[in-house]
């Protein structure tokens, strides 16, 4: 049977989050891609220009769905605080998709400084007004420390929702001995969050300072 023209698009889309994921944008081939899609060349540069518009386009592909699970974990309708642990177990959720996606934005935001532009200037108008509203609600109302730099504030709490669960997801895939000591995804979120607000100092550290 054949395939209707209107999901052309979508395969090359996800036939390029394959082949960036294990070859890296640059490396990738655009032929590849489309015959990975069962298309040809010319579809490729007729619904994205660029290999770098191609990128944007698998990165959108999950990030339209993850934006609008962050306005709703961002509701204020709780605290501060609790708002940043929904968004963290909203990461401990991701599927298989999202962790694929989000491991490639990291590494070509490393990786090339156009991509990272275009990256910031596209989260830009999604998710990171949102989030720092909600950090300087929580700065304002004192639930947030004042006395640290708000891109230090920023940094850990971002570092600290997605980092972790890579590292987790990559741990317990590995079949190493650790693997069945580690927590669930949801546990970790829990956890992180608790150490973003509270710190890993002890009472000693506490009444030492």
């Amino acid at each position: 049977m054949a395939r209707p023209a209107s999901d052309i698009a979508l395969r090359i889309v996800h036939a390029a989050r394959e082949r960036f994921l294990s070859e890296g944008v640059d490396g990738a081939s655009l032929r590849q891609i489309a015959k990975d899609a069962k298309t040809n060349i010319g579809m490729v540069y007729y619904y994205f220009k660029t290999k770098d518009e191609l990128f944007l386009a698998v990165v959108e592909e999950v990030y339209v769905v993850l934006l609008a699970d962050f306005m709703e974990a961002l509701r204020d309708d709780v605290p501060p605080e609790q708002r940043i642990e929904r968004i963290y177990q909203r990461m401990a959720r991701m599927d298989e998709t999202e962790f694929k996606v989000l491991r490639l934005i990291l590494r070509e935001g490393l990786v090339s400084s156009t991509r990272l532009r275009s990256l910031a200037t596209h989260f830009q108008a999604g998710h990171l007004p949102l989030f720092a509203k909600l950090l300087g609600e929580g700065v304002s109302t004192q639930r947030f420390r004042s006395d640290v730099n708000p891109l230090a504030i920023a940094g850990a709490t971002f570092s600290l929702a997605i980092m972790p669960q890579i590292v987790l997801r990559l741990l317990a895939a590995s079949g190493l001995p650790i693997a069945p000591l580690l927590p669930e995804a949801n546990q970790a979120a829990h956890a992180l969050c608790r150490i973003l607000l509270g710190g890993i100092g002890g009472p000693a550290l506490v009444e030492k300072s």
